[in-house]
């Protein structure tokens, strides 16, 4: 017997060819449409906001490489990827030492600490989001954050009606000034159009799987009709929900993330219809307004589970007579 050494990586195991690099390059390209309404709509802040989350996400990677004496892994771009995403699922008001701490948080404890891409088992932009809205959760009631904000536009402030005037919310809160970010939120997750756009760019580019948006959009739809129809007067109908808060966002660019979702047909059809049905459960029961965030990171828990259900092995229970 030879001395052969053999070195198995994390799964994926098998891939189209695409670096990580070429994969995070996509994910920021499908990123920008809703990032630059953001910008043009809440002006500068907003692009400080991204800009320092960003710089800062791959900035620490750097320094947590140095630190534990690893190869650098800023080049494949992850770190970016979460720092983006973490700065548009931010109020454009907030402040800087607030971006610095959740970046940590997000790259450290939602990466570094696991092994480093694709071993997390939680999201780590959801992650260090949790911290932060748990830790000073005022900062996240964009009400109060833009209170002295003076938009070009005429602001809605959907999600304070989630649990309140159910049948009256289509009304205040056109679907359309919902899909064209006429509305209080993140700096970068309020243009729902931009946000499809990205989605489906990356759907179609293979980036990501088609069983977890749809099954996420239908757990939610299905579950806010259950509730809308029991009670009209108090619950917002599925489309309401399905165009406010970080809802489209949570479904095209935070449910699919690869390393902490299942990777088999069955349990990714559950693992979507569950966090949908949690989102909705959350706004209309729990204490949080939105849901979205701890939603999908409590999917994330249940996921090893999920993923034992398998189909049988080729060839298992079959007679051999």
């Amino acid at each position: 017997m030879n001395n052969t050494k053999l070195t198995v990586s994390h799964a994926p195991f098998w891939h189209d060819g695409d670096s990580l690099f070429q994969k995070n390059i996509n994910y920021i390209l499908a990123l920008l449409p809703a990032a630059i309404f953001g910008i043009l709509h809440f002006g500068a802040p907003a692009l400080g906001v991204m800009a320092l989350s960003l710089s800062c996400a791959m900035l620490w990677e750097v320094i947590i490489n140095k630190i534990s004496r690893q190869p650098l892994t800023i080049a494949d771009l992850d770190a970016a990827v979460i720092g983006l995403l973490f700065g548009m699922m931010l109020p454009a008001v907030t402040p800087w030492w607030l971006i610095v701490v959740g970046t940590f948080v997000a790259v450290f404890m939602g990466k570094v600490i696991f092994g480093g891409t694709g071993a997390s088992p939680f999201n780590p932009t959801l992650l260090g989001m949790a911290v932060l809205m748990m830790s000073w959760k005022m900062f996240f009631d964009f009400n109060t954050a833009y209170v002295n904000y003076d938009f070009s536009f005429v602001a809605l402030a959907p999600l304070e009606a989630v649990k309140v005037q159910g049948a009256s919310a289509a009304q205040l809160f056109p679907l359309g000034d919902l899909l064209m970010g006429r509305e209080v939120g993140a700096a970068g997750a309020t243009f729902g159009l931009g946000i499809i756009i990205g989605g489906i760019y990356l759907l179609v580019r293979g980036y990501t799987r088609w069983e977890l948006a749809v099954s996420f959009i239908a757990g939610i739809l299905v579950t806010a009709f259950l509730f809308n129809i029991a009670s009209p007067q108090n619950y917002a109908g599925p489309l309401f929900h399905l165009f406010s808060g970080y809802t489209l966002l949570g479904a095209l660019f935070l449910i699919t993330d690869s390393a902490s979702s299942p990777v088999n047909r069955i349990p990714m059809l559950i693992y979507g219809f569950m966090g949908g049905f949690m989102i909705i459960l959350m706004r209309n029961v729990g204490s949080y307004a939105d849901g979205t965030i701890l939603a999908i990171l409590l999917m994330n828990v249940v996921n090893p589970l999920l993923d034992k259900i398998r189909p049988a092995a080729l060839g298992k229970d079959m007679s051999n007579a």
